[in-house]
């Protein structure tokens, strides 16, 4: 049956390669069919792409800023041309409803459009007469050919967070996507040609971990980025280090939200409701467990949140009215039903079940309801672990500085925020808290294009975060000139000791 399906093949060299090979089939979530195949790369076709990248590389490191910042300018105009073309992929393979994947369209566009700034990005720094006749200035300097692997969360968008910045800056690219849901990230790839990227500047290679294992173990790589879950991370950073590349890999997150006593309640309910549930909990920022302060404050966010529950629709993405889709795959599925099997047998009290939710004509579809968890203690595995579900948790605290205790103790640190109306409460959360984005009655605090994202602890391995000003500085290497011209016929004498401008 699979040799009927259309084929997601690779791009290489400025052309769709589909050679016949390895492939597994891609899946629609609402139905439970198998739409099409995607080819899996051997060791023989990423080498292929690299190749291709390292001969692109000399020209295009050279090519002027300028000329390189405008075909980011054309691109997002494609995006934004494409984006409803863009945004139908992502909820046919992905299966998130249709306002959250313009979402994520419009958040891989704003990236580009950062990358567009390249010329004042890259200017370095001067200095006049550091010392006498002596000028000294620093400049950003491409690495070379750099790769991105990216998850299948956000298909259109983390692929947007890596290669218009790597590129932008002068170097090449190999870009492996999720082999889950490809074609968005396959088709944003041809616009880039059709911007003006010429041939070889960004290469796209579908595959599994042989493409993997070969990006990290050829040392025509210079840098890889990363974006997936912790175990994969620190493979990757551990690998990539090995062999002497500059390594960022994003991991893993347990992101907690702390309700204080004197929270607006129902805004905090409205605000949980959308950062738990919503892209069916399928993000790596959102929110699976509420620290409630207080016995009070927790009896109303569990009667508050089951209330809007109730309230929810879920069902295929393309009708818009639908406030949650389906999970990604049937094997995905099981797992996070797996994990709500394990709270009951904890203990914890069950509260909303989405295990039984039907969507007429879907049957075969990968729905699971929200699901609500009340009296989570932090020992329980769906306390520990990160789900990647519709599966929202409650503890009950007595205090802020026990819920800042059990958001320092937990081994992810990437996102966290509080609901509060005191401002001392929310400085002092925002300064003590060992989490590297935080939000104060915000819930999910994804810095926009102009900063930088990541986490802290075992969210994150590596020293830079992804896109924004650290994109820069990944991608590049600063290189510090210092230059003097002496005056024309006038010998000098040696000088031995250490140079300085005293």
């Amino acid at each position: 049956m699979s040799q009927t399906l259309p084929t997601v093949g690779h791009f290489i060299d400025g052309q769709n390669v589909t050679l016949e090979g390895r492939s597994q089939e891609v899946w629609n979530p609402a139905t439970g069919v198998a739409e099409k195949r995607v080819l899996l790369a051997d060791k023989k076709t990423v080498e292929a792409a690299i190749a291709s990248a390292e001969k692109a590389f000399p020209a295009w490191r050279d090519t002027p800023p300028l000329k390189r910042a405008r075909v980011m300018s054309k691109l997002k105009v494609l995006l934004e041309a494409n984006a409803e073309k863009i945004a139908a992929m992502l909820t046919a393979e992905h299966g998130k409803v249709q306002g959250d994947a313009m979402g994520e369209v419009q958040r891989g566009i704003e990236n580009v459009e950062y990358a567009s700034y390249a010329t004042e990005l890259l200017k370095g720094e001067h200095s006049r007469n550091v010392g006498p006749g002596i000028d000294a200035w620093t400049e950003h300097q491409a690495l070379g050919v750099c790769a991105g692997i990216t998850p299948f969360n956000f298909p259109a968008m983390v692929p947007l967070w890596m290669w218009p910045m790597a590129v932008v800056c002068g170097n090449t690219f190999v870009l492996k996507p999720s082999e889950r849901d490809p074609s968005s990230t396959l088709f944003i790839t041809q616009l880039a040609m059709e911007a003006g990227l010429p041939p070889g500047v960004l290469n796209l290679v579908n595959g599994d971990k042989e493409a993997v294992d070969t990006l990290l173990h050829d040392a025509r790589i210079k840098a890889v980025s990363f974006v997936g879950s912790t175990p994969i991370a620190e493979y990757i950073y551990a690998e990539g280090c090995k062999t002497g590349k500059r390594v960022q890999a994003l991991g893993g997150a347990k992101n907690h939200a702390v309700v204080m006593p004197d929270a607006d309640i129902d805004n905090a309910v409205s605000a949980l409701m959308g950062a738990a549930y919503g892209s069916c909990g399928e993000r790596c920022m959102a929110i699976p467990i509420v620290v409630a302060v207080g016995d009070a404050t927790a009896d109303a966010v569990v009667a508050g949140l089951k209330t809007e529950i109730a309230k929810m629709k879920v069902g295929p993405g393309t009708d818009a009215k639908n406030d949650m889709g389906p999970l990604v795959t049937k094997p995905h599925f099981e797992k996070v039903k797996g994990y709500v099997e394990q709270g009951v047998k904890e203990g914890a009290q069950l509260v909303v079940d989405g295990r039984g939710v039907k969507v007429a004509g879907h049957e075969n579809g990968y729905f699971l309801g929200a699901c609500l968890f009340d009296h989570v203690k932090p020992g329980m595995v769906v306390y520990k672990e990160e789900i990647f579900g519709p599966v929202l948790g409650v503890v009950r605290v007595k205090t802020l500085e026990e819920a800042m205790k059990l958001i320092d103790d937990h081994e992810y640190g990437n996102g966290t925020c509080i609901f509060t109306r005191d401002g001392e409460a929310a400085r002092y959360f925002t300064d003590k808290i060992q989490v590297g984005m935080v939000g104060v009655n915000v819930p999910l605090p994804v810095p926009v294009a102009y900063h930088s994202f990541g986490g802290w602890k075992r969210s994150l391995f590596g020293d830079l975060h992804a896109y924004g000003p650290d994109a820069v500085r990944f991608y590049t290497k600063r290189k510090a000139i210092t230059q003097r011209w002496p005056s024309a016929g006038v010998r000098e004498g040696a000088v031995f000791s250490f140079p300085s401008t005293k």
